[in-house]
């Protein structure tokens, strides 16, 4: 059997390790279930350096070295992919994950150290590929879901299908990650009062995939999406492009998911349930609405709805999730906050109904602020969460937010419009993206954080530096500034007071001179 190792690179190195990586624990589980025999280092919890890194690396004579995870981790998997490969030169390494999905034809040849890449889910290739290394086979291409090089040749495996029966998943191994060590000490989440409280903390994903065509959103190649097309007589992964959407919904039985978390409960001592599923009520809404009141139902029976004690503790488990402000169904949501969900997380992402329009959400500024209080109603925390940025966002929808803010009584600051590999909106601004990083993509990807600072602009209107004053003045309610601001802004442009400030250059004009916003320096 083979043995390997699994390594969890580093992400959002400005914040604590706050999340056990679910996938990873998963293709873990699996591993050490077929008899392998399986060891994880987690850089992102212990943040040791390169030099443990590269002691680990060198520790045993691993079979398979194996990393993967979103996009923002390609610093930390680039630098692990190097060590590994000085560490062990007989090693396969493996490399899945977002990152490479979004990008395999040049993940692999940025990274060359990776000997096969894993495209799309990982649950059904990861055990073939084992079994593949167990015979002594490298002829990777075989493997439905692989990338690979051939002769120096890039090949692809047939499309790998995505798993149906998600409940024949294991549950998670936890067990081989510093749950005690490290996560249960960053339990603590500031969204409600049960999440501030929290001290043993772990997530579940209940399901795969969502229904909404949000241009900014990337499915990870688990959502239908994917699909290999040919391009000049060589495979290219596409995902969703203007008029071209595919979804396939897949969701955990609420009889999985309840034995889930009474099994995090019963093992662990868990306190809270943070659910990582895109978005709990699109499952919900394909279920026919029966999958989220019988996950309440359960809970209950399972014994894990909690009961508060005087000192603010509680026995049982509280949970939160994910929400969509159109789908919000107040009985549901009652039945929820019953059952201990304590908050839910809404992308707004917008309260002008002309950016909305554009971003494929199907919300309204109505639907956004009804969700909201209807939340409240049911004794559940709304989470808001905007993106400031967009392709046509202008001074108007800048204080379309602001007065929304106001309405609710809240003041959110907002993530920055990033096109992100896989979604639709890189396809749609590649050519300016890498114009900004001077033709070099793999800097753009080095550079990708979570949005909270600006890498790529994609607005029309407004550069780096105007963004982050704007969000500045935002937050600071700083109406007067702003006001002034629009005024020299419209002289500079040549745009009067009586006409919108958006800004849309002819297709033509855009596509031979497109209009770039780049910091200086």
């Amino acid at each position: 059997m083979a043995k390997i190792l699994f390594i969890n690179p580093v992400v959002r190195e400005e914040d604590d390790p706050k999340h056990v990586p679910y996938g990873m624990a998963l293709l873990a589980a699996i591993a050490r279930d077929e008899g392998h025999l399986v060891q994880v280092y987690d850089a992102n919890a212990w943040r040791a350096g390169s030099e443990v890194l590269r002691e680990v690396c060198a520790a045993d004579r691993w079979d398979v070295i194996a990393v993967g995870g979103i996009t923002t981790a390609y610093g930390s998997i680039k630098e692990i992919v190097e060590i590994a490969r000085e560490e062990q030169k007989e090693s396969v390494i493996v490399c899945g994950g977002g990152v490479l999905t979004s990008l395999p034809k040049e993940i692999m040849g940025w990274l060359r150290q990776i000997d096969v890449g894993v495209v799309g889910e990982a649950y059904l290739t990861l055990p073939e590929l084992l079994s593949f290394v167990d015979q002594g086979c490298r002829d990777w291409a075989k493997i439905p879901g692989t990338v690979s090089f051939r002769e120096d040749k890039l090949v692809y495996g047939p499309q790998r299908d995505l798993l149906e029966e998600l409940d024949t998943l294991p549950f998670p191994a936890w067990d081989l990650f510093p749950v005690e060590e490290v996560y249960f000490r960053n339990s603590a989440v500031m969204y409600s009062e049960e999440g501030m409280m929290s001290r043993r903390r772990l997530d579940i994903n209940g399901s795969y995939g969502c229904s909404m065509i949000c241009r900014y959103c990337y499915h990870l190649g688990i959502a239908g999406d994917m699909r290999y097309e040919q391009q000049d007589g060589e495979v290219r992964v596409a995902f969703d492009e203007p008029g071209k959407y595919t979804r396939t919904i897949r969701y955990h039985s609420p009889e999985y998911i309840v034995r889930l978390a009474k099994h995090a409960h019963d093992t662990y001592g868990v306190d809270f349930i943070a659910f990582l599923d895109e978005n709990l009520m699109t499952m919900n809404r394909s279920s026919g609405g029966t999958w989220l009141r019988e996950i309440c139902r359960l809970w209950h029976e399972y014994g894990l709805a909690p009961k508060k004690r005087p000192d603010g503790s509680w026995e049982g488990v509280y949970w939160s999730g994910t929400s969509h402000a159109t789908l919000c169904d107040f009985d549901m949501l009652k039945e929820m906050r019953a059952a201990g969900c304590s908050y839910l997380i809404y992308g707004y992402e917008s309260f002008s109904p002309q950016v909305m329009k554009t971003v494929g959400k199907g919300a309204t500024p109505k639907t956004n602020i009804r969700s909201f209080f209807r939340t409240l109603e049911a004794g559940i925390r709304p989470i808001p969460n905007q993106i400031i940025g967009f392709p046509t966002e202008d001074f108007a929808s800048i204080r379309a937010n602001m007065d929304a803010w106001d309405r609710l009584g809240i003041v959110v600051k907002p993530f920055f419009a990033t096109a992100y590999p896989g979604s639709e909106w890189f396809r749609v601004f590649r050519e300016e993206i890498e114009a900004q990083y001077d033709g070099d993509l793999e800097r753009y990807v080095l550079d990708l954080g979570d949005a909270t600072r600006i890498t790529s602009v994609i607005s029309k209107n407004f550069n780096a530096i105007e963004l982050y004053g704007i969000r500045e003045a935002m937050v600071t309610k700083s109406y007067r500034i702003l006001e002034r601001y629009e005024q020299e802004w419209r002289r500079r442009h040549q745009i009067p007071t009586d006409q919108p400030s958006t800004l849309l250059a002819p297709a033509k004009k855009a596509k031979k001179k497109p209009m770039l916003r780049v910091v200086s320096g």
